[in-house]
């Protein structure tokens, strides 16, 4: 464990420079440098005052290796995801992913989107309406699992929801082999841009056609990523647009 390695992972998560850090603890630079490198150790009111504007547990900050999470998180991103159609269906069961992941692949088989293309992205989110005496009682959960659609795409094919999505700014993660340990790394990665959110002064503000969140799993160089969008109010956009049509 280091502190100062966590103090300067957490500052360059802000991307803030020593200097500005040094100003909101009204200290020097010299004496954040030393905090990163080492040599000194921060004062208790210091390391609390940190852990505020870090958004960081006093704990965490003080005994926790921070930046081992680098190696199973991308760097959050803001991103502007361009308008989309969606076909949509929602599963209330003991295992909803892979019920209505299953069901929509069929769907997009039968209706022959997977025809005119092949790589239709799928996107799923939580379906939060579910009583807590079925999630108690019976272990129900629920999901959406949904389809983005092609300019142009037509089909009779019946047993889905139609539904548009506006533009909209998103900050987002990579959550690298998420499901070796599904239940730990999926939860923290929510977490990780929850409190890069709030750190950085950003809201999630509702808006009529726009997913407060969604999830997109895919492979890449033989390992499978999920790509966790969170949505945020409009923003300076640092990314170039991503268009899932």
């Amino acid at each position: 464990m280091s502190l100062g390695k966590n103090i300067q992972y957490l500052r360059k998560q802000k991307r803030i420079t020593q200097e500005q850090l040094s100003e909101k603890m009204a200290v020097s630079r010299q004496t954040v440098s030393k905090w990163e490198s080492d040599e000194i150790i921060p004062e208790l009111n210091k390391l609390i005052a940190l852990s505020d504007m870090f958004c960081c547990k006093l704990d965490a900050l003080v005994r926790e290796n921070l930046a081992d999470c680098d190696e199973v998180y991308s760097e959050i991103t803001i991103r502007t995801v361009k308008g989309f159609r969606m076909a949509r269906y929602v599963m209330v069961t003991p295992n909803p992913e892979d019920d209505v992941n299953g069901y929509m692949d069929a769907w997009a088989g039968k209706s022959g989107l997977l025809t005119m293309k092949p790589d239709a992205k799928r996107i799923g989110w939580d379906f939060p309406y579910v009583s807590l005496e079925l999630q108690n009682r019976f272990a129900l959960r629920g999901y959406v699992s949904a389809y983005i659609l092609p300019d142009g795409f037509e089909t009779d094919c019946p047993g889905v929801e139609y539904a548009d999505q506006t533009e909209a700014d998103y900050a987002v993660i990579t959550i690298y082999d998420p499901f070796s340990a599904a239940f730990e790394r999926i939860p923290n990665g929510y977490k990780k841009i929850m409190q890069y959110l709030e750190a950085n002064g950003f809201r999630e503000k509702p808006r009529e056609n726009v997913l407060t969140c969604f999830e997109y799993v895919y492979e890449k160089d033989g390992m499978t990523c999920m790509d966790v969008y969170i949505h945020v109010d409009s923003v300076s956009r640092t990314d170039a647009f991503t268009n899932f049509s």
